[in-house]
């Protein structure tokens, strides 16, 4: 299995298996209503309570996805007089968020400040909030976090990222990229999800404690949506926990991915150079693509084929995601079947290459 966001392993963990049936017995299989009615339990609080510690921020609150998460977010934040700054490629998630909103969204150039600089002074606005992914889940790429900071506070704009494919794997505790580039303090909204690194269910967003009061009472999504099960909390809270206690599986995953980029790389491939767990295989043509994907499915690898309209035409790739729970055995049998891949669909050299 190389495309799973199950980063860190933790899917098929013995804890988080126990920590679910724990909770089922204790809570049963449901909320059995939304947050401000009947859904909010003890251990819906504490999970908020340990995602504000885990962020460094005011508080949490906690959505049944990440995906409503973002929208509820925005479209509460932001209206009609409002201007959005949005990165090109941000999530569905985000883009709908905006939409919704009914604000004025302002697409600047994937990751390029100095477009989004020349877009603020374009369109400028006394409300206005900038909007980024924090790691791209297609070419596996940071945002410019820091100079995003600083052209928000130079412009009086909030800050909102989106950490959901950072949480769990990146900085010193696994806070994310806001934590690796050491400024959680300057960004003002934090978005993520349960679903990736910390293999759960749910999604979440951290901030100032006035604005999850705020949000409480405004965002649709939270409103009238039955609240997440407590199992998936129970699960969420000791997948943090394995999070803070065991960082040499972020470590372990980084070297994984370093490795497999190395080899691919010297193997012929075209290899998107970013420092994150996710490795992607430029390959071309939508058919390649498949076919490439199709081919290593025989070989016994699952790697999905990304093609357009998620990736711009003539980019289509293979995504490749890395788990910590992978060996160099496994990573030694995928760059050899997928070498062996390339050369039948002419994609590199036939030649024998070391890796």
């Amino acid at each position: 299995m190389l495309s799973s966001n199950s980063y860190l392993g933790l899917c098929t963990d013995t804890r988080l298996k126990e920590a679910a049936r724990k909770a089922v017995e204790m809570y049963g299989t449901g909320a059995g209503g939304s947050r401000l009615i009947s859904g909010t339990s003890p251990i819906h609080r504490e999970l908020e309570a340990q995602v504000a510690f885990f962020k460094g921020a005011g508080a949490a609150l906690i959505f049944s996805s990440g995906y409503m998460a973002n929208a509820g977010v925005i479209s509460s934040v932001a209206d009609k007089n409002w201007v959005i700054y949005s990165d090109r490629l941000n999530h569905a998630s985000i883009i709908d968020g905006c939409r919704l909103s009914g604000a004025r969204t302002v697409v600047y150039g994937h990751g390029d400040v100095n477009d989004l600089e020349n877009k603020i002074r374009r369109y400028p606005s006394k409300q206005g909030l900038i909007v980024t992914d924090a790691l791209f889940s297609v070419d596996g790429d940071l945002a410019p976090l820091p100079a995003l900071v600083a052209t928000a506070r130079r412009h009086g704009l909030l800050l909102m990222v989106d950490e959901a494919h950072a949480t769990g794997v990146l900085g010193k505790n696994g806070g994310g990229a806001a934590e690796l580039f050491g400024i959680k303090d300057g960004i003002d909204i934090s978005t993520g999800t349960f679903s990736k690194a910390l293999a759960s269910e749910g999604g979440f967003v951290a901030g100032s404690a006035a604005l999850i009061d705020y949000l409480v009472n405004t965002a649709r999504s939270f409103i009238f949506s039955t609240a997440m099960p407590p199992a998936g909390a129970a699960v969420s809270l000791a997948a943090l926990d394995i999070v803070r206690t065991e960082p040499q599986r972020r470590s372990t995953l980084m070297e994984h991915a370093a490795w497999l980029r190395d080899s691919l790389g010297r193997a012929g491939f075209d290899v998107a150079n970013h420092p994150t767990q996710i490795v992607s295989l430029i390959l071309g043509e939508p058919r390649t693509a498949t076919t490439f994907s199709d081919r290593l499915m025989e070989r016994g690898i699952f790697v999905a084929a990304i093609r357009p309209p998620t990736v711009p035409a003539g980019t289509s790739r293979l995504r490749i995601s890395l788990m910590a729970t992978h060996t160099r055995d496994d990573l030694e049998f995928a760059v050899s079947e997928i070498t062996a891949v390339g050369r039948e669909l002419g994609v590199i050299g036939r030649e024998k290459v070391s890796t």
